[in-house]
């Protein structure tokens, strides 16, 4: 499994910048196109994992049925403050993908989080909240290598 995600804190556009990258709602397989060309099914959901009390099990099994290769997902830099065992911190949800097999291909800090995520590729967009959503838009789907 070949993964991207957006972290940031609550209120840091990771669902809106998630439909703007795949015109997902709230979770659905989306056509997809690279920059050069090449077409694949990525699966995309729009809620961090945290905010919407999903295990790293259960998500592995919500990806493994839509029998996608990559997916596109968010997380919350820390843990949910109601449980952080079931709902660890970003890292912990990474390194369990991991040790799963999933390749995180991509990830992308939103706001001024110092995280450092477990990532071939990482971005950091301190200034989201200040510029358009479109233009925070262009700068992941360059960064994912996504038209």
């Amino acid at each position: 499994m070949e993964a991207h995600v957006l972290i940031g804190n609550p209120n840091t556009r990771k669902s809106t910048l998630l439909r703007c990258l795949s015109g997902c709602f709230n979770r659905s397989v989306r056509d997809m196109e690279t920059a050069q060309g090449d077409k694949f099914k990525l699966y995309a959901r729009a809620s961090a994992l945290q905010e919407s009390r999903t295990t790293v099990a259960a998500f592995q099994e919500e990806v493994a049925r839509s029998r996608c290769q990559q997916v596109l997902f968010s997380l919350w830099p820390g843990a949910h403050p109601h449980d952080a065992q079931a709902w660890p911190d970003a890292i912990a949800y990474l390194e369990a993908l991991q040790r799963a097999g999933w390749v995180i291909r991509h990830a992308a800090v939103l706001g001024a989080h110092p995280l450092r995520p477990p990532a071939q590729s990482v971005v950091t967009l301190p200034s989201v909240l200040d510029q358009p959503i479109n233009a925070s838009a262009a700068l992941l789907r360059q960064h994912f290598g996504w038209k």
